[in-house]
């Protein structure tokens, strides 16, 4: 074969398979170092001219360190026809190969074999890596894909040439799919295998609904419209939170479109899923809110050491609020990012009138004094001693209640009970600490929240020390059976 026939096998090879001609010709030098090796029993070295197409073949030595007992990679020991001796290389660097031209062999038809093979599976390997790093790119894209087949729950689709699979649990629940219907999909992973690329897809994937969007609202996909956060129940409920950055948009209508028809081709696409489009607002508070839709909020508190919300509805509207199996209030946590308890107006008054008791009986006996002064101090705005022991003395003293006298014999009991804390908290955070897996950040979380012993950790749910401190819930779990061990609990 002269070197015009090579680079024309070389070039309808390259455009077949869609792999650079580089790699066709590297490809083609392995094999026939592959076949010289396995012909001659040495170690052989390959080269094409790039361009004159000529063949140029060389026995090579692996340079080794000077010495004894050396094993290859492979496992082979030290063959005089494989290795070389660092010192008898000439000065070639260890781990290079000191190279030697022989004649270029004639194969024959074992040899061409093993050449067609070796070809074979380099090219393959080729198109492999062009797939995995065309798709690896195309991670987060929605694509349209033609189902071949379903197996064990498991759809296998065609991409245009190129095959991927949406297993069955990113598939949407009851989802009829049958060979040759066409859908979209989210293309979710891509991985590199012996037996080539493996693409994952999901119709499940959040990601694909804001993908879905960005192609049926121009808004959204000229940027003057913005998708914040999006949280699914697959095939069933959606909840989209979209802010528009130009005041004169509607963001809500035109995500909706005229008679619905934008939110409808979406939820047409996902199996009939409905599709919530509420307004984002950079107020926690307000977001819950709009996040809640349907329901109507009465009230709510948020408490931002611990991350959650505890949002207050009519009672009418408390199943509502909650959903069919808890779906609604998931969502919107899920869209908010907020762990939010719901219940009703009456449920919150109650809890808040039961912690404003508990506050103000834990002052009053701090302090020392009635109930009617702490709630007094409460009322104003000072609801624990280190409030009081920092507070301007003529705050204090505008209080009706109070005169100078009174306020300075505060004050003195609220640097007192400081005191007695601090040093309280100091033995507590050390026996707490004595607990395998309880460091001096969850012993603090742990004082904060009322749980000065070893006993009162015992005695906690894995839920309860999850929500004095975000954990594993395997770490949770050892913290609490050491704890519950300590304390003797299985004797």
């Amino acid at each position: 074969m002269d070197g015009k026939e090579l680079f024309l096998m070389v070039e309808a090879i390259s455009n077949e398979k869609n792999i650079s001609k580089e790699d066709v010709l590297e490809s083609l030098e392995e094999a026939l170092a592959v076949a010289t090796k396995k012909r001659n029993n040495i170690d052989a070295h390959v080269e094409i001219d790039r361009k004159t197409g000529e063949f140029s073949t060389f026995r090579q030595w692996m340079v080794i360190e000077d010495g004894e007992n050396f094993v290859d990679d492979d496992g082979t020991e030290f063959d005089p026809e494989l290795h070389i001796h660092a010192k008898e290389a000439g000065g070639v660097a260890v781990d290079d190969f000191v190279r030697e031209p022989i004649e270029t062999e004639e194969f024959g038809r074992i040899a061409a074999q093993i050449v067609k093979q070796v070809i074979i599976q380099k090219v393959r390997e080729a198109e492999r890596d062009v797939i995995v790093n065309d798709y690896t790119n195309r991670v987060g894209e929605v694509i349209m894909v033609t189902v071949k087949r379903v197996d064990r729950g498991n759809v296998y689709v065609d991409m245009g040439g190129v095959d991927g699979m949406i297993s069955k649990f990113d598939l949407i629940p009851n989802e009829s799919v049958r060979k040759n219907d066409r859908l979209r999909a989210y293309i979710k992973e891509v991985k590199a295998s012996t037996r080539g690329a493996q693409i994952f897809l999901s119709r499940t994937a959040p990601e694909m609904m804001i993908q879905l969007f960005e192609m049926e609202v121009p808004e959204i996909s000229e940027g003057v419209i913005e998708i914040v956060s999006c949280s699914r129940d697959p095939g069933l409920r959606s909840k989209l939170a979209v802010k528009a950055k130009d005041k004169r948009i509607d963001p809500i209508g035109s995500c909706i479109g005229m008679r619905g028809a934008r939110v409808q081709a979406v939820s047409n696409e996902l199996n009939g899923e409905r599709v919530d489009i509420v307004l984002w607002d950079e107020d926690p508070a307000q977001f819950v809110i709009n996040a809640m839709s349907p329901a109507e909020v009465s009230s709510i508190v948020v408490d931002e050491d611990k991350n959650t919300i505890e949002v207050a509805v009519d009672e009418d509207q408390l199943a509502l609020a909650i959903g069919r199996g808890g779906q609604n209030i998931k969502l919107a946590s899920r869209l908010t990012k907020w762990k939010l308890n719901v219940m009703s107006t009456a449920e919150s008054d109650e809890k808040q009138a039961e912690e404003v008791q508990k506050t103000s009986d834990k002052l009053a006996d701090q302090l020392g004094v009635d109930s009617e002064v702490a709630g007094v101090l409460i009322e104003e705005g000072f609801g624990s001693i280190d409030e009081l022991a920092d507070a301007d003395a003529k705050a204090l003293e505008s209080i009706e209640e109070f005169d100078t006298s009174m306020v300075e014999e505060l004050q003195e009991r609220a640097s007192d009970a400081q005191l007695v804390q601090a040093l309280g908290d100091a033995e507590s955070s050390e026996v707490l600490m004595s607990v395998n897996g309880v460091d001096e950040d969850l012993a603090q979380a742990l004082i904060e929240a009322e749980i000065s012993t070893v006993d009162d950790l015992a005695e906690l749910s894995i839920d309860e020390l999850l929500d004095i401190q975000d954990m594993d819930t395997e770490v949770a779990s050892a913290v609490i059976m050491t704890a519950r061990e300590n304390e003797g609990w299985f004797d």
